[in-house]
């Protein structure tokens, strides 16, 4: 058994904030995988590599340095190429790249070995959507959570209105049901 807690479930389902408390309340490391799939697709925007080229996201992800460290916080943060793109990694385009570039088999894979790795003889804490069932089916504890689309879409929809952004939350409806069919319906680790 690996020392992780792995909570899993579709977007705006609440398996940050779950992730980040339980992380807060144990005093452990808390990884969120959706940031490094966030982070695969910010860094072939830079890089003006397509987020469907399996080959160049391939060759890509060998010179990429993904990392979570801890900022001037003392939090757990994404670090990428040694810099912590914070917000950047939080754009509808990089989310929408995120979901393209998770299905590409050496993508998956690459991140998969990365997050592996984070799991050592200490606890964490980790996030994504396959996390129980692909990266860790042997983690200690497990959890799934969801809600129902209209309350995901609610979440999500508050969340864009603090930063600024008032998307009409039928529309955030629509393009979380299309990331839950992709994510659902794609060959690798659906």
């Amino acid at each position: 058994m690996q020392k992780v807690i792995a909570i899993d479930g579709p977007s705006a389902s609440g398996k940050s904030t779950l992730a980040r408390n339980l992380a807060a309340r144990f005093q452990i490391p808390y990884i969120n995988t959706g940031s490094m799939f966030r982070a695969v697709a910010l860094a072939a925007q830079r890089r003006g590599v397509d987020r469907q080229d399996a080959a160049g996201l391939e060759a890509m992800l060998r010179e990429l340095d993904i990392d979570y460290r801890r900022n001037a916080a003392g939090d757990w943060e994404l670090a990428l190429d040694g810099e912590f793109p914070g917000e950047a990694l939080r754009t509808a385009d990089i989310a929408a790249g995120a979901s393209l570039v998770a299905t590409v088999p050496a993508v998956r894979e690459a991140l998969k070995a990365m997050q592996r790795k984070m799991a050592g003889s200490q606890w964490l804490v980790m996030e994504g959507r396959d996390i129980g069932t692909n990266v860790f089916p042997d983690a200690e504890v497990k959890v799934f959570l969801t809600a129902r689309p209209e309350v995901r879409a609610a979440r999500r929809a508050a969340e864009l209105r603090a930063k600024g952004d008032d998307v009409p939350v039928d529309e955030v409806l629509t393009a979380l049901l299309e990331r839950d069919r992709r994510d659902s319906e794609r060959d690798v680790a659906p």
